[in-house]
């Protein structure tokens, strides 16, 4: 009889199977199975098609070996000076703590030693899957690639979902067929990327948003990364995930350990929202809020797109004024307020307020905005420096570089090495002088440029040693001052991943907030992580990306399914549109608690996509059309979520509107579907929904 080690979740199983002179193979992860379930015989026993094939046949293990029988993607590619290449590691123990199963390998021929920790959260049904790596040798181990995670899909797999995009055009959904070729996605920017998430979702024929089987994986970590699904001799593919790394940067020296970063995945009947709800409960235990928990997230005004450098501080002053008559709860000064910084080609780096600018320093502003009973936040951009700045004049040798290499700019920048200590001491300093002297409680953390060149002091690759120390610094500001909650802005969605969750409370999802681009792309910033921590803006018309206008109407119901912000001139605003914005922004107050619990999203024919937020009991369905009918009547929406065996009172609303409450059985929404009222191109409806 076979040996397993088995994790149960709510509705998820994974099962390891016993091999002997081998590491566990993976024999099951899927839905829940019974328990005490029969499996018949060992994996090991099964017969292999008589051919030209190793003996024994190798078969998908927890920790896949190279050069000895396995043809497909190792798990590990390291070497000593060209030596010891080859691995196998074997099962030595196995531990049990609670809803996890830790595996300890090791090959004494190659000396490595590899642990693995498979923890299956019952609340979420989200596996984490963490991998150390140990070099008992006596050289120096050469890591060129160290799997994060290996994962099995079964063979009724035949679609992958992914993100691609650019900036101002990120999350792009990317859909591709899988055959025995395989599929794999790499970025090499240095940071997580506009073009390429770190994650994606396996489907099954037939699954759609709400029904089907679905698998999801992403990997916690804010640079270089690589992932590729490969078909194996079974039907099955497996799915690896992993730091991507440059020539030499990873070297492990004798008696070193290397902890890779972690990998989140989850699998669902209920189609990619499924597999997205349990990401998102994954995520919101990991978030780090000032005090212990959140608080309802505070509408944002931001200074950028109203403003951009003309800083001027009667006007500041005038404009926080209206934002607070608006009911605007944050006020966020963006970039333009330190040292010389009149655009974007110098100061970077020299992090003071700016004397002709701001003559008394930016306490009197900062003073009348929280006496106005709003938060004040402010922009920074801590990891670059212009060579127009004191700080570049001072220390060149700061910056990333590599001998005779030039020193590419991007936006008038270049990237200062946190790996440096010096670097980050100063970076802490500096900032922490200013926000030691104001009242500031947000910081927005931009990065602004791509890595290149991206050497250290040494002239070794710093991609890796950049993303730690980054998180370090970000802990750092944490511990000092508690109560500050941080963006991660990186030109937008150049930085939005689960290894950066836990040290921020927010992610600006793109510099482009047109409403209509900014419906695709928050659909897919939702299949990873919350609502709450997305960054959604009401901007102006045209907006600044696209040159597209929308009405406030339209732009409003977009920016309501994130986290609620305004970003332009609110100084142009006349009477009627003032009230128009004060009516969206108190709605939104209104309905934060259910637009931040459990999110729903889907689309429908006609041009017609929507997207609920809430619980069983109660919910908010807001149904957007984004582009003109081609039909006389409007299709029904059918509505996967609700309790069947429930009835509802549906009513429209929206600031200022509340019409009359319409009742429906839930097997009529689910299946018939809600009659949508005729609309025009980029408008939005929205119903409340709750339980009778």
């Amino acid at each position: 009889m076979p040996q397993f080690h088995v994790l149960h979740g709510r509705e998820t199983s994974l099962v390891l199977e016993d091999c002997a002179g081998a590491a566990p193979l993976w024999r099951y992860w899927g839905p829940r199975l019974a328990d005490g379930f029969a499996a018949g015989p060992t994996l090991a026993d099964e017969p292999c098609y008589p051919g030209f094939h190793m003996e024994p046949p190798s078969r998908l293990t927890l920790f896949p070996g190279l050069g000895l029988g396995w043809f497909h993607r190792a798990a590990l590619e390291a070497h000593r000076d060209g030596s010891d290449f080859a691995s196998a590691p074997t099962l030595q123990s196995v531990e049990q703590d609670g809803n996890a199963l830790i595996f300890r390998l090791a090959d004494p021929v190659s000396a490595v030693e590899v642990t693995v920790r498979l923890a299956l959260d019952p609340a979420s049904d989200v596996l984490s899957v963490t991998t150390t790596l140990a070099n008992r040798g006596s050289a120096p181990l050469t890591i060129q690639w160290l799997a994060s995670a290996v994962l099995p899909l079964p063979p009724v797999v035949e679609r992958v979902r992914s993100y691609g995009g650019r900036h101002a055009g990120e999350f792009e959904l990317l859909e591709d067929a899988l055959g025995k070729a395989s599929w794999s996605r790499n970025n090499r920017h240095g940071l997580t990327s506009h073009d390429t998430f770190p994650g994606a979702v396996a489907i099954t024929a037939g699954t759609t948003e709400a029904a089907g089987l679905a698998y999801g994986a992403q990997l916690a970590w804010s640079g270089n990364h690589g992932q590729e699904i490969e078909f194996l001799d079974d039907g099955r593919r497996q799915w690896q995930l992993g730091l991507g790394l440059a020539p030499g940067e990873l070297l492990l020296a004798p008696g070193e350990s290397l902890a890779a970063p972690e990998v989140l995945a989850t699998c669902s009947r209920a189609g990619w929202q499924g597999v997205a709800s349990n990401f998102h409960a994954a995520a919101r235990a990991r978030l780090r809020w000032p005090g212990g928990a959140m608080k309802p997230r505070p509408v944002h005004f931001n200074t950028w797109e109203g403003c951009y450098f003309d800083h001027d501080t009667p006007r500041l002053t005038a404009l926080a004024d209206k934002a607070a008559a608006l009911g605007i709860e944050r006020f966020v000064l963006d970039d333009g307020w330190f040292h010389r910084r009149n655009d974007d080609t110098s100061s970077l780096g020299d992090w003071w307020p700016d004397a002709a600018k701001y003559p008394d320093g930016l306490g009197p502003l900062a003073r009348h905005v929280v006496g106005l009973g709003m938060e004040f936040g402010l922009w920074v951009e801590p990891e670059m420096v212009n060579p127009d700045s004191d700080l570049y004049r001072a220390h060149p040798e700061w910056a990333l570089q590599l001998t005779g290499r030039p020193m590419q700019t991007s936006r008038h920048q270049l990237v200062l090495d946190l790996t440096r200590a010096e670097v980050a001491d100063y970076l802490f300093e500096t900032i922490s002088a200013v926000l030691h002297d104001l009242p500031v409680a947000y910081l927005k953390w931009d990065h602004n440029r791509d890595l290149v060149a991206a050497g250290d002091q040494a002239g070794s690759a710093a991609y890796r040693g950049q993303v730690l120390a980054l998180y370090r610094l970000l802990d750092r500001f944490h511990a000092a001052f508690p109560g500050i909650e941080i963006e991660s802005c990186a030109g937008g969605g150049g930085r939005i991943d689960m290894g950066v969750l836990p040290h921020v409370q927010r992610f600006w999802a793109s510099d482009n907030i047109d409403a209509l681009s900014r419906v695709e792309m928050q659909r897919g910033f939702l299949q990873f992580l919350p609502p709450e921590v997305m960054g959604s803006h009401i901007g102006t018309a045209p907006a600044h990306t696209t040159g597209r206008s929308q009405s406030m109407d339209f732009r409003a119901a977009v920016a309501c399914q994130g986290h609620l912000g305004v970003e332009f001139d609110l100084a142009r605003l006349g009477e009627s549109e003032s009230a128009q914005l004060a009516g969206w922004i108190g709605f939104y107050k209104q309905w934060r608690h259910l637009l931040h619990q459990q999110v729903w999203t889907g689309m429908l024919s006609d041009g017609l996509c929507w997207h609920a937020a809430g619980n069983a009991d109660e919910w908010l369905l807001t149904v957007y059309r984004t582009a003109p009918t081609r039909q006389r009547f409007m299709p029904a929406l059918p509505l996967p979520f609700v309790d069947r065996a429930a009835g509802y009172a549906l009513r429209q609303i929206g600031p200022g509107q509340e019409g009359a409450p319409v009742h429906f059985d839930g097997s009529w929404l689910a299946e018939a579907g809600l009659p949508v009222p005729p609309t025009r191109a980029e408008q939005a409806v929205i119903f409340h929904g709750a339980r009778r």
